[in-house]
């Protein structure tokens, strides 16, 4: 199933994950919008797709204003006629523990990830909505707003936010035949290059080397390409049944995240007063406490970082 005819915009998108969905899309058939906030990489993404055959266009601006989000849909709608696909992946980095998180650490991680997914949705939702011919979210999530780590809260509730809202999504735009999922990448990216565990993977994929299996198996990570199939599919009619969900994709490994659920469920007549909590707590609601973090299988001793 292909994407001929289909028009799409994908945030992000001058290298990395966001340039593999690019990509793929245009591979598949797509015209594709592609947005940055550094220009070159935005023209060689844009050179990129159209050597391979591919139709493309550049907006180069950072998502979060509202005015970028009017540019990328009257970009697509001008150049191409229509709009399909939205692919919200912009976003960055600026780690740091709690304490010492600066105001402008947290906001501005919020306005491009949060932010920045928000507006850029609510303008295409309007024209999709408008010429009444349904549509496709597709958001980018990560693990560590389904888990929490380390260092993230800005990133943390920013991806955990996007989450939220594309299971609003879902209810709203039903009717419209617009659906609206998450992708949860974990793949070989800047943003992983720097972190010691992967550290093998990431150097197999650059020095153009087969991945080692363990990372692509029994860890899902694996490379850009790996996840923009699924970034495909979402946007094909092949999955117009699937809204709401969140998936989680890398190397040889796809997931689909549970919704919150309540883990115990226990009904005390008078309710649940602070001496009945201390009573309880360690023989009824200990044993159902969730973990937090993500959770890695020991690296294999050839894989092991080099020591200092």
């Amino acid at each position: 199933m292909s994407l001929d005819g289909k028009v799409a915009i994908v945030t992000g998108a001058g290298r990395g994950l966001g340039l593999a969905y690019a990509q793929e899309l245009a591979r598949r058939g797509a015209s594709v919008v592609v947005n940055d906030v550094d220009a070159e990489a935005t023209a060689d993404a844009v050179a990129a797709l159209e050597s391979s055959g591919g139709r493309a266009v550049a907006v180069v601006a950072p998502v979060g204003p509202t005015e970028t989000a009017k540019e990328l849909v009257s970009t697509a709608v001008e150049h191409f006629g229509r709009l399909d696909i939205l692919v919200t992946n912009a976003g960055f980095l600026r780690d740091t523990v709690l304490w010492k998180m600066s105001d402008d650490d947290f906001d501005t991680v919020i306005n491009v990830h949060l932010r920045g997914t928000f507006t850029t949705v609510r303008e295409a939702v309007q024209h999709m909505r408008q010429a009444g011919e349904g549509g496709r979210i597709i958001c980018v999530g990560s693990p560590t707003g389904q888990r929490g780590n380390f260092g993230q809260t800005n990133y943390a509730a920013a991806k955990a936010g996007i989450v939220g809202m594309v299971r609003t999504w879902a209810l709203e735009l039903k009717r419209a035949g617009i659906t609206a999922n998450a992708v949860v990448p974990v793949a070989a990216t800047a943003m992983t290059a720097t972190v010691p565990y992967f550290a093998a993977a990431v150097r197999a994929e650059a020095n153009g080397e087969p991945m080692p299996a363990f990372f692509r198996h029994d860890l899902g990570f694996g490379t850009a390409d790996d996840v923009a199939g699924l970034v495909a599919f979402l946007g094909s009619d092949a999955a117009a049944s699937v809204t709401g969900q969140v998936i989680g994709v890398g190397g040889d490994r796809l997931q689909i995240w549970t919704h919150p659920e309540a883990a115990l469920t226990a009904h005390r007549d008078g309710g649940w007063t602070y001496d009945a909590l201390v009573d309880a707590w360690p023989t009824t609601f200990a044993g159902a406490a969730q973990s937090v973090g993500e959770r890695f299988p020991k690296l294999p001793e050839e894989f092991e970082p080099p020591t200092s």
